[in-house]
C-alpha cells in the first residue's frame, strides 16, 4: 500500500541524508515486508552498525562490511560473531568509508576479497572531511585464511577529496564535501573485475565537459584564450587526480585487459591520461550505488542517482556514455531536466561551477557536446523517474527458490530511508534481457512521472516491498533466497519462501 503524496513530502522536509543518521534511528521502524504473501522476511543479524557490502564465502558464511568503523564482520551459521575479521582506518564523512566488497571467483582456491574503502590519513577512524589523501578511494586485494583477512594487493586508486574552493573571477566558491565515491566492486562472468566511482566534484572529459568547468569547444584540447580549469573540479583530461564518474574493467591483479573499449585510444594518447581512459568501460557517471551482472544474459546493470530528477536504470554496455551532466533521463525529456534543475529550491547541481542553467537546450545540442571517445555510446536508460527517488543496492535472482515467476529479475533498493521506510523495487525484463517489461499503461514509455523528489506515483506497480531502510546491498545466496542489507536499519534480512 503507498503512502500519500503530502505524508511522503513532510518525511523529506524533516529528513537528513540516510548514511549520517544517528545509531538506533531505526528503533521505532515497522518491520519489512514484501507484497508477496508467499514470501517472508525474516531478519538474520542486526547490531550491524552502517553496513554498506555483503559476500558468501560459504553456505551460511558470509562477510559484511561497515562504513563508518572500517570492519568487516562474519556472519557464520546466522550468527554474528563478535571479532571482526578486518579492521581499516577509514574517512567515513559523508559517502566515504568502507564501502564495497567482492569475492573473486575462483575464491574457494585462493581465498581472495577485494574491499573499496577511503583511507584515513590519521591512522584511526575518522569523519573530519580534511583527514583523506588525494586519492583516498582504494580498491585493495585480501586473503582470507579461514578466520581473517590480510592485506594481499593494491588494485587501484581513485579520487576522494574534495577541498573548499575560493571564488575566482571566473567562478564561485564551492565548499568541501565528501560524497559521490560510489564504491561497489564486482566481478563479472568473463572472470574481471568492475568498480564504479561517482563523479566525486570533478568536471572534466569523464563529466563531458571538455574544457572542465569554464566551457565547451569542439575538439579534446581547450582553445588557448579559455582559463585553465581550477585543479579540485576540473582536469579535465582524466589524470590521476581527475579520474573519476567511471566504471573501470581490471584484471583480478588490477592490470588493465586489452580487449577494455577505449585500450587502443587510451595508447594513442599516452602518458597517465591515456593508461587510465585504457581501464574505462563506461563513464559520464554520475553517482551509483547499485551495480550487478544479469545471470542470464551476463549483462551489466546499474542504478544512477539523478541530482533532484531522473534517476536511471541502465543496461551498460562497453563504451557507454551515461551524458552526466549533460544529460540526465531520457534525451527526449531533456527539457525537462533543465526545468526542474533550475527552478527552486533544485538549483545546483551540486557543484556551482557548472550550474544548471548550462544545460543545453536542444537534444541535438546535449548530444554534440558529449565528449565521445572513439567506439563510444550514449543510450537511454531502461527505466527513469522524473524525480530522484535514490536508487540504490542492485541484485538478480536466478532460479525458482523465490518461485518460478521471479527467475531472472532484477531488483533494486533506495537510497533514503523515508521513501516508503526503504523501498525495493521488482523488474521483469523482456525475453531478450534488454528491455523492462511493464504492465502498467502509465509506464509504457518507462518513465515513472512522480509528482516530487523521493514520491512513488506511476511507478506503485513495481513497488515490492517496504520499510527495508537504505538498502546497501542485495544479494542471492547460495539457497537462492535473497539477502538485504540495510544500513539505517543495521540488519540483514532474507527474503525467502513461507
Amino acid at each position: 500500500m503507498t503512502r500519500t503524496p503530502l505524508r511522503r513530502l513532510a518525511a523529506l522536509a524533516a529528513a537528513v541524508t540516510a548514511v549520517a543518521l544517528p545509531a538506533g534511528a531505526h528503533a521505532q521502524a515497522p518491520p519489512p515486508t514484501v507484497v508477496d504473501p508467499n514470501l517472508e522476511v525474516t531478519t538474520i543479524a542486526t547490531g550491524l552498525a552502517q553496513p554498506t557490502g555483503l559476500a558468501f564465502i560459504g553456505e551460511n558464511d558470509m562477510l559484511v562490511n561497515l562504513k563508518a568503523t572500517g570492519q568487516v564482520l562474519r556472519i557464520l551459521n546466522g550468527e554474528l560473531l563478535p571479532d571482526p575479521v578486518l579492521d581499516l582506518a577509514v574517512n567515513s564523512q559523508s559517502e566515504r568509508g568502507l564501502l564495497g566488497i567482492a569475492t573473486h571467483p575462483q575464491f574457494f582456491v585462493n581465498g581472495w576479497v577485494y574491499l573499496f574503502w577511503t583511507e584515513s590519513t590519521t591512522g584511526v577512524d575518522t569523519n573530519v572531511n580534511g583527514n583523506v589523501a588525494l586519492l583516498g578511494n582504494r580498491v585493495d586485494r585480501f586473503v582470507w585464511d579461514g578466520s581473517t583477512l590480510t592485506f594481499d594487493r593494491p588494485i587501484t586508486r581513485f579520487r576522494s577529496a574534495q577541498p573548499a574552493v575560493a571564488a575566482t573571477p571566473e567562478l564561485p566558491a564551492q565548499n568541501a564535501a565528501g560524497n559521490h565515491n560510489g564504491g561497489v566492486v564486482r566481478f563479472g562472468p568473463d572472470g574481471k573485475l568492475y568498480v564504479i566511482v561517482g563523479d566525486t566534484g570533478r568536471r572534466g572529459w569523464m563529466q563531458n565537459l571538455r574544457c572542465g568547468p569554464l566551457g565547451l569547444a569542439t575538439i579534446y584540447s581547450c582553445p588557448p584564450d579559455t582559463p585553465s580549469p581550477d585543479d579540485a573540479f576540473g582536469g579535465p583530461e582524466p589524470d590521476d587526480a581527475h579520474f573519476t564518474g567511471v566504471i573501470v574493467r581490471l584484471n583480478d591483479d588490477g592490470t588493465t585487459p586489452t580487449d577494455n573499449p577505449f585500450f587502443a585510444h587510451g595508447a594513442s594518447i599516452g602518458g597517465e591520461v591515456g593508461a587510465n581512459i585504457q581501464k574505462i568501460y563506461a563513464y559520464g557517471v554520475r553517482n551509483s550505488y547499485g551495480l550487478n551482472f544479469d545471470p542470464v544474459s551476463g549483462d551489466l546493470w546499474q542504478s544512477e542517482n539523478g541530482d533532484d530528477t531522473f534517476s536511471e536504470l541502465n543496461r551498460v554496455g562497453p563504451g557507454m556514455n551515461s551524458g552526466w551532466p549533460q544529460i540526465m533521463g531520457p534525451l527526449d525529456r531533456l527539457a525537462e531536466f533543465k526545468a526542474i534543475e533550475t527552478t527552486p529550491p533544485f538549483v545546483g547541481l551540486q557543484q556551482n561551477r557548472w550550474p544548471p542553467a548550462n544545460i543545453a537546450d536542444t537534444p541535438e545540442e546535449a548530444l554534440d557536446r558529449l565528449v565521445m571517445f572513439p567506439g563510444a555510446h550514449f543510450s537511454d536508460p531502461e527505466f527513469a523517474w522524473k524525480f530522484e527517488v535514490a536508487p540504490a543496492g542492485l541484485g538478480f535472482v536466478e532460479g525458482r527458490a523465490l518461485g518460478p515467476q521471479y527467475n531472472g529479475d532484477l531488483f533494486s533498493g533506495g537510497a533514503r530511508n523515508f521513501l516508503e521506510g526503504g523501498h525495493i523495487f521488482h523488474f521483469n525484463l523482456t525475453g531478450n534481457r534488454r528491455k523492462v517489461g511493464v504492465d502498467d499503461p502509465r509506464i509504457e514509455d518507462r518513465v515513472a512521472d512522480n509528482l516530487a523528489k523521493f514520491e512513488v506515483t506511476e511507478s506503485e506497480s513495481l513497488l515490492w516491498g517496504t520499510d527495508f531502510g537504505l538498502t546497501t546491498d542485495i544479494l542471492q545466496g547460495p539457497d537462492g533466497a535473497l539477502y538485504v542489507l540495510s544500513n539505517t536499519r543495521s540488519s540483514l534480512y532474507k527474503v525467502s519462501r513461507r
